[in-house]
């Protein structure tokens, strides 16, 4: 099969008439620059063609809290008590429906990868299911019904702080004992659109003395191992409390940090923190609307990258899923901070929100159009009321300025047409799909 694309981002420059060839395995077998005209059969993409965008950090159902949680005040602690409302209320075959939903929107976002940081691994009262991956499998099913790739950060989340025993909304999450965990985890099996990876889900859920074991079974498996890392304060200070130091120091004497390792949020750190990060080549992944939505504070992004912490984006909590969105807010908040503009290139951020974004879910092979890659394309129209009257040598600014995920119209998934002219072609009617969904979890 040949694509043509209008014009596409071959980092880092906009090509102009670009011919696509993909092979029957869905990878990109030639990639023809200067073709003026689709050639004889070829799937035309009118607009701007980036590689498929990846969200690195994924709560799929957080997505039934929107709007919910926008209703009076509070923090993100005030936060906490709706979602365990919304968790409690999950079944396999609900949390199915709900994430087939949710991956469905993220494709129709030109989101052809998510990273989902999954917890939710028991019934509710802590008893496994027949099968203790239930939870899991449903939403490595969902995605493959989405028609997107996903990878399965299966977290461990053992204490509701500090040592401390989980509470009774965190009994489903916990399997007692890391090495408990890494033996339910160890039965998951990875498939062509699924790739199973390591999730802590932060200094205070998981007690210092489990964390190697966490990470020695990322590291057996060369698999990405992600973790919630300062996204809040009390964090820090419970962290201080506890251990007597902060908890990228405590992650680092673990073992936990390092090339393969994403801490998500990162948002509260010292100077040293900071040195740490970079040092070990920590990624980080911002998730700016949710950080933004929760009042969780504005990361040292540029600090962290400077340092050497390569930079991805997520939709964590999805009060929106928008990718290009998640690029704009990481730029624009850091202006709002430092009152100076151009802190990242439109390139730069379609980077994070592309390859390094593909990188940190173990998918280092995706995210670019070359040979060899996988054939992920996502098309950002360049005539809707948000992107008409650019120039197209300056798509790339145009699709992180103005763009929004309503102006993907065309998504490729392996060489598969996933989304065409902004209707999924596996989930016909995505906004029905995403109420019963939700509703369901109201009765």
């Amino acid at each position: 099969m040949t694509y043509w694309l209008e014009h596409a981002w071959l980092d880092p420059v906009v090509e102009p008439g670009v011919a696509v060839e993909v092979a029957d395995d869905g990878r990109i077998s030639a990639v023809r620059t200067g073709v003026e005209a689709p050639p004889p059969g070829a799937v035309v993409l009118r607009g701007f063609t980036v590689p498929g965008l990846a969200n690195a950090h994924s709560h799929a159902f957080h997505r039934a809290l929107r709007s919910t949680v926008q209703v009076g005040s509070g923090t993100f602690w005030t936060w906490r008590e709706i979602m365990y409302q919304v968790a409690s209320r999950l079944t396999p075959d609900s949390y199915h429906a709900l994430a087939r939903a949710v991956y469905a929107e993220m494709a129709l976002a030109g989101i052809t990868a998510v990273g989902e940081f999954h917890y939710l691994h028991h019934a509710p009262d802590g008893t496994p299911y027949d099968d203790p991956n239930a939870m899991g499998e449903a939403l490595i099913a969902a995605a493959a019904e989405a028609g997107i790739r996903i990878t399965l950060l299966d977290t461990a989340y053992l204490s509701s702080g500090f040592g401390a025993a989980p509470d009774r909304h965190q009994l489903r999450f916990s399997d007692g004992t890391a090495e408990a965990w890494a033996e339910r985890c160890s039965a998951l099996k990875e498939r062509e659109h699924a790739r199973i990876g390591a999730a802590v889900h932060s200094v205070r859920a998981v007690p210092a003395r489990e964390l190697g074991t966490v990470a020695a079974w990322a590291e057996a498996r060369r698999a990405p191992l992600h973790v919630h890392l300062s996204e809040q304060t009390a964090e820090n200070e419970g962290c201080l409390d506890a251990y007597g130091m902060t908890p990228t120091q405590l992650l680092a004497e673990h073992g936990v940090l390092g090339t393969r390792t994403t801490g998500v949020h990162n948002t509260h750190l010292t100077d040293g923190d900071i040195a740490l990060i970079g040092s070990t080549a920590t990624g980080t992944c911002m998730c700016p609307t949710t950080e933004r939505d929760l009042a969780d504070g504005i990361g040292p992004a540029v600090a962290l990258q400077r340092a050497g912490s390569p930079l991805s984006l997520g939709s964590d909590s999805h009060a929106v899923i928008d990718l290009l969105e998640e690029a704009r807010a990481m730029e624009l908040d850091e202006r709002l901070r430092t009152r100076r503009r151009g802190h990242w290139t439109a390139a730069a951020l379609l980077r994070a929100a592309t390859a390094d974004g593909h990188a940190a879910l173990g998918w280092p092979e995706a995210g670019r159009i070359e040979p060899g890659a996988p054939a992920d394309l996502a098309t950002i129209a360049l005539d809707s009321v948000r992107t008409a009257g650019a120039v197209p040598r300056l798509a790339a600014e145009t699709a992180v300025f103005a763009a929004t995920a309503s102006d993907v119209r065309d998504v490729v998934v392996g060489g598969r047409a996933v989304v065409r002219d902004g209707v999924h072609a596996l989930v016909p009617d995505v906004p029905s799909a995403l109420s019963t969904a939700i509703a369901a979890l109201r009765t």
